[in-house]
């Protein structure tokens, strides 16, 4: 939480889904060389459940494939089990886990295909 979203928003990285005028969910998805990080995906809990993180997965998915990617990235943290299933039922696959800066981390890899 404390990433610097105003540099996000200057670079382009940050997307927003807003339901009725007001912002009920953000996505981060930023380049790198060989993929799209998705970097973060936030949905505001009271609008949990109505599959809007399945909708911006998809959003970033096809974001990747129309900047040129085969791959989107992402990690979460290793607690964070229903992510993880999550992820995996998207079809992203484990490909390791860390420690970054003090958060046991699962990292996450899915290939793009047009």
């Amino acid at each position: 939480m404390d990433d610097d979203y105003a540099a996000h928003i200057t670079a382009g990285e940050v997307f927003v889904l807003a339901i009725d005028g007001t912002v009920t969910a953000v996505l981060v998805l930023i380049p790198c060389p060989d993929h799209l990080l998705l970097d973060n995906i936030a949905v505001e809990p009271s609008s949990a459940g109505r599959g809007l993180g399945r909708h911006l997965v998809q959003f970033a998915e096809t974001e990747a494939l129309r900047r040129g990617y085969a791959e989107l990235r992402l990690f979460t943290h290793e607690r964070m089990v229903s992510n993880l299933e999550l992820y995996a039922r998207l079809g992203f696959v484990e490909t390791h886990r860390a420690s970054v800066e003090g958060f046991d981390r699962v990292f996450m890899s899915k290939a793009i295909i047009a």
